[in-house]
C-alpha cells in the first residue's frame, strides 16, 4: 500500500490541518525563536523554522539540566532545616 493511501486512511474521520493553517504555526514559531527573529530576512524555508525549533528545544532543556544539577548541588551544601533549603527543594519540583 502506498504511503499516499494510507495516509488518506489514517485522516479519515479526522479534521485535516490545511496549508495556510500551516503556514500560520510556522510564522509563530519564527516569532518565537530568537535564533530566527533576530535574522534580517522575512523568508525562511518552514524546515529551516523547525529544524532551529528542535535545537532550540533542545537547548532548553539542556539549562533546565544544568540548573537542576546546580540547584541539587546548592541543596547538598546548605542546612536541611532552613528556609533556604526549602526553597530550593520547592524549585526542584
Amino acid at each position: 500500500m502506498s504511503s499516499r493511501r494510507s495516509r488518506s486512511r489514517q485522516s479519515t474521520g479526522t479534521s485535516r490541518i490545511t496549508d495556510d493553517q500551516i503556514a500560520d504555526l510556522v510564522s509563530k514559531l519564527q516569532q518565537l525563536i530568537p535564533e530566527i527573529r533576530s535574522r534580517r530576512s522575512d523568508k525562511v524555508s518552514a524546515s529551516k523554522v523547525l529544524q532551529e525549533t528542535c535545537n532550540y528545544i533542545r537547548n532548553l532543556h539542556r539549562e533546565v539540566d544544568d540548573l537542576s544539577d546546580r540547584l541539587s548541588e546548592l541543596l547538598e551544601s546548605t542546612d536541611t532545616d532552613s528556609a533556604q533549603a526549602a526553597i530550593i527543594r520547592s524549585l526542584l519540583m
